[in-house]
């Protein structure tokens, strides 16, 4: 049997929406929604700047550096969509992080607020290991990358080190001059391993190999690759934030947005018969095709970003009337194929302009270069994303799925 060309790509339809579904479905454990702050609950910190030994006009470039490695540490922490915003208030400069989903504060406070200093240094043969070391040149400051490694005969996890360039001459020559020797790997100045030089190491490449568990090892490797704080940090708030929906409340909210979604199928269905039906079946797909980008990317779901979504879905709708009421005029003038062409490509340009005014606002919103005259709130810029995501997606539901199973159950029928 020979198949046209819409339906050929209705199969391939058919199979992406199969594999969203899958997707979307709640069994995936590993691909579970993730939800804000208010809808989740998490941590709230509140940490305080010591400014005191930078001039004024410094001030603001070191906070804004401030915030951008305690970002770089929440990242690096596997947060997803935290809200790390900075607050002058009179003469202190204050970095708020809120990080959905964490209950335990304190561990969360100590990986941010972290130094993490690394020095080697060397240690005198009539010395002690814990005494009397002589820090080397070789710091932090020369480090490239830390990673995750593990010890091929014990199996226990170790941090290995990447030096730079400038970093590896200088651990060249610190293990050439301690041949047979011990060399401190000191964190915070406590020591955290101390080898024996076996040879002269070439290469920039070294090893902590400390009594570390997994989680030990990992939060060290963080720690290292975030760097060190430009300003010295202090915690002056932190709590535990109750979800301010509750399960209940969300749940209400979801019914609330199936009813209203049969609502909007039921509307299209009477008014437009079985062009309705396949408007329907077009937000069906839309729907699971949301869901499953959202679990996928993933997209942090708070209050705002729902309604995004809501937002998106009647945008979405909004094309299909477009298109189903030009496809009203054109069917009286001409063949019913022809009609149905003549109606998407004129409905088109409207639809187009609609939903490019609605992306620019979403960019607006969403602020991705953080100017500063504009709102940089984490729920408005949820509100923005699963807008712009929603309008993405209409945009191919509308154009493509729609489009083709008119051809296919409208079109094909007519002739």
């Amino acid at each position: 049997m020979h198949l046209s060309s819409p339906a050929k790509k209705l199969i391939g339809i058919l199979i992406l929406f199969i594999a969203a579904l899958f997707i979307s479905l709640p069994t995936r454990p590993n691909l579970d929604l993730k939800l804000g702050l208010d809808l989740a609950g998490g941590a709230h910190l509140v940490f305080e700047a010591d400014t005191l030994k930078i001039s004024p006009e410094k001030t603001k470039d070191a906070v804004a550096s401030l915030k951008e490695v305690v970002e770089r540490r929440v990242n690096l922490f596997g947060i997803s969509e935290p809200v790390v915003q900075t607050s002058s208030f009179g003469e202190k400069e204050r970095i708020i992080v809120e990080l959905p989903g964490i209950q335990n504060t304190q561990e969360a406070a100590e990986l941010i607020g972290a130094t993490a200093q690394l020095v080697f240094a060397e240690v005198p043969q009539e010395a002690s290991p814990s005494g009397n070391l002589v820090p080397t040149t070789l710091t932090g400051a020369d480090l490239e990358r830390a990673s995750l490694d593990f010890d091929q005969t014990t199996g226990k996890p170790m941090v290995a080190l990447k030096f730079t360039p400038e970093g590896a001459k200088k651990f060249e020559e610190i293990t050439e001059r301690n041949i047979g020797r011990k060399v401190a790997i000191l964190l915070d100045k406590e020591i955290v391993s101390l080898p024996v030089v076996q040879e002269k190491i070439s290469g920039g490449n070294a090893v902590i190999s400390g009594d570390f568990t997994i989680e030990e090892a990992k939060k060290l490797v963080i720690q290292l690759n975030a760097g060190a704080l430009p300003l010295p940090i202090a915690l002056v708030e932190e709590r535990v934030v109750q979800a301010t929906l509750g399960t209940e409340s969300v749940s209400r909210s979801v019914k609330a947005g199936l009813v209203g979604l049969l609502m909007v199928l039921a509307f299209m269905t009477l008014s437009y018969g079985r062009l309705g039906i396949v408007s329907a079946v077009g937000l069906i797909i839309f729907g699971v095709l949301t869901l499953a980008l959202y679990k996928l990317i993933p997209v942090v779901l708070t209050l705002p970003g729902i309604a995004g979504f809501l937002l998106s879905v009647g945008m979405a709708v909004d094309s299909n009337i477009l298109i189903f009421e030009r496809f009203k005029e054109e069917k009286g003038r001409r063949p019913v194929p022809e009609a149905l062409e003549v109606s998407f490509g004129r409905a088109w340009d409207s639809i187009r302009d609609a939903n490019i005014a609605t992306l620019v606002t979403a960019f607006i919103l969403a602020n991705p270069f953080d100017w500063d005259f504009l709102h940089t709130s984490g729920p408005v810029r949820g509100f923005a994303i699963t807008l712009a995501l929603g309008i993405a997606i209409s945009l191919f539901t509308g154009i493509v799925v729609s489009r083709n199973l008119l051809r296919v159950f409208i079109r094909e029928k007519k002739t």
